[in-house]
Formats: C-alpha cells, structure tokens, sequence
C-alpha cells in the first residue's frame, strides 16, 4: 500500500537511526490510513547559488499561498544547495523533491573525463562533442556500467539530504527519435523515419552489450527501426536504470518520481521511454499540448491514456503542464481536465513563469479540490 506523500518528511526526521527503520517507515501501512486523499500542486524550478535564503523564502512562501504544496529542485545534483534550499522550502509548507538531469547530463565534469561514455548516433556521431538538437545535449550511456555508477551516486547524493521526500528523475530516457511536431520548423527538420543522426545508442557499450545477449550487430542492420529485440534492448536498459534508482532512494528512506513524456505509447514511439513497466512511485507526464500542436483538450485525452495504461500498477500520475504558453483560462481548464481524468495532481513548469493570474486560478482550483 502506497504512503501519501504529504507525510515523508516528517517521517524522514523521525527515522534517521537506521535505515533499517527507514524503509520500515516506508511500508508503514499505519501512516496510509490515516491520511485523506487530496489533489496536489506541484512546480519545477531551477536553483541559483548566488540567490539570497530570503528571496527563496519568498519564492517559496508565495507558492504556498496559492495552493502549491510541493516543489521540484534543480541544483544540477548538488546536494549541498540542495541542503541548504530544502529546510527554507520546507518551512515555508512545501514538499521537497530533488529533481535531476539524469541520462542527459550536461556539463558533467566527471563525466567529460571519459569520452566512451556518451551515447553515439547510427550516423557515428557522439554526444560527447556532437550533440543533437541543443547544446545541452550530452547523453550518458545507460550501457556503459562506469555511466551507470556515476548517475547512481548522484542519485544516492542527493537521496542523502534529510528534508527531500523524493529524488525526481527528468531524462530517464534516450535522445529525441522524434521531436513534438510543434518544435520541428524550429530545427527546419522534416522527421518521417527514424535519421540516423537521431537513433542512439550505437556506444560500443551499447552495441557490445546487444550482441552478447542477440548475436548481431545494430551498426550492420539495414533497417534498425524495425528491429524489436534492438528497440527492447534500449527500452530495458533505461528500465533497468530506473529500478536500480529506486533501491538506492528506498535504501535510503526516500521514493522515486520521474518527469515522463505524455503517454506510455507516445514515449516508447517519440524517445525509447516506457514509463508504466518501472519501478516507481510517481509520474509526471509533460502533457505540454502546444508543443504538440494540440488544444487544451488533449491534456485530458493524455491524462487518461496514462492513468488507465497505469492501472496495474501502484503509481499516481500527476499531469504536467506548461504555463508559458497558456491563457489563465486554459490552465484552469487544464487543471480540471487532469482532475476529472484520474490523475492526482498537476505540475507546472516552471514556478518562475506562473504569472499572478495563473497563480490566482492555481489558489481557486486548490482549495476547490481539497477534501
């Protein structure tokens, strides 16, 4: 049975002799039924150092004001910021989650020491100094079992700091095969076909490891795309990395979130991500529709297609949602779409760019919802 999250970090500070007693606490079927189901409000944002403790308590007081009740932290897996910005968020009433980068490691200075360990294109080129798309584009190799333990232990880093209910993985998945159809004219791309210069990972420690289990090389296939023991392979290696985070932040008396694409289907087509086949407690699907060239309705029809792909599983899905781009009319539509299509939250990115009318529709729909 799942614990609601609202009471992990009080459970956090009472469980630090062991962490033996720590995943107790998670198990603990007591604390599940005590608490009512609510509807949560969440906001990524991306932490500055050189910002003063007082202007995040005015960051983070004002997200609280207006409904918010959790937020996610990017300090580019720095525990120490994270230390510091935790307990300030958390008397200020909000949940705190530390999200990072994880396969998309840009600026890795431990990782740019090792050039084998970035992902490689059909088309020979490696992210270590050919990315695709963006410049902050560099993409580890989840094969590559070095890679693999450096990500685990940013990931053990951050699960270390006391006051975080969760580590919140974003880019747990490969480089864009296909890029939302909005953001195409953008790159002047036309994407019909798998390109080579956007089928990852041909690494020798992805391709080595693929033979060992199928006896054929992916370099020397002539139609990749249509290959599903190929196409599983990556699919399992992204899952299996998961699964390895989620015992280290169990271990460790937290649980695991993940920044997802829309819908499991769209994920596994678009960047190799089947989000609904790991082991995880809470998903937050971008459900971005302007991305898509989709009307605020399809945050519904995504929303749904996800919780109902979800229903074996003992996973809450939180839809997200990109305010930028969104009227206060359609982010309040938005919001009542996720809700009336079974998600148990909606999150916005980003917390900086909620504007005052937005923040007003978040406050109403907040204590509309709330048991």
């Amino acid at each position: 049975m799942k614990m609601n999250r609202l009471f992990i970090p009080l459970m956090v500070i009472l469980v630090l002799a062991s962490c033996k007693e720590k995943q107790e606490a998670i198990l603990s079927e007591e604390v599940v039924e005590t608490v009512k189901e609510t509807f949560k409000f969440w906001t990524w944002i991306t932490a500055d150092a050189s910002r003063t403790d007082s202007s995040y308590k005015e960051e983070f007081e004002k997200y609280h004001a207006h409904g918010i009740t959790a937020v996610l932290i990017n300090t580019e897996a720095d525990p120490e910021l994270l230390a510091r910005l935790s307990p300030i968020a958390l008397k200020a009433g909000l949940e705190v989650h530390a999200w990072m980068f994880t396969v998309n490691r840009p600026g890795d200075k431990i990782a740019l020491q090792h050039p084998d360990w970035y992902q490689v294109s059909r088309s020979g080129k490696s992210c270590f100094d050919d990315r695709p798309y963006v410049d902050y584009y560099q993409w580890l190799s989840p094969s590559h079992p070095d890679a693999r333990k450096h990500i685990l232990s940013l990931v053990a880093g951050l699960a270390e700091v006391q006051e975080i209910s969760s580590v919140h993985l974003d880019y747990i998945r490969y480089p864009d095969v296909y890029l939302p159809i909005g953001l195409l004219p953008k790159y002047n791309l036309k994407q019909e076909t798998e390109l080579p210069d956007f089928d990852f990972d041909y690494s020798d420690a992805a391709v080595e490891k693929f033979m060992q289990i199928h006896q054929k090389n992916p370099r020397e296939m002539e139609n990749p795309a249509i290959d599903m023991e190929w196409k599983n392979f990556r699919l399992n290696e992204i899952r299996s990395l998961v699964n390895e985070a989620y015992k280290v932040v169990h271990e460790k008396g937290k649980y695991l979130t993940a920044a997802v694409f829309p819908y499991p289907e769209m994920a596994d087509h678009m960047v190799r991500q089947r989000w609904d086949k790991r082991d995880i407690e809470d998903v937050l699907p971008m459900k971005y529709n302007n991305f898509y060239e989709e009307e605020v309705y399809w945050v519904g029809y995504a929303t749904k297609q996800g919780v109902t792909d979800l229903q074996a599983k003992d996973v809450e899905l939180h839809t997200g949602l990109y305010v930028p781009e969104m009227s206060a009319e359609d982010l309040k539509t938005a919001i009542q779409l996720a809700h009336d299509n079974g998600a148990k939250g909606v999150s916005f990115f980003d917390g900086p760019a909620i504007t005052e009318e937005q923040l007003q529709v978040i406050k109403a729909k907040s204590e509309a919802f709330q048991p």
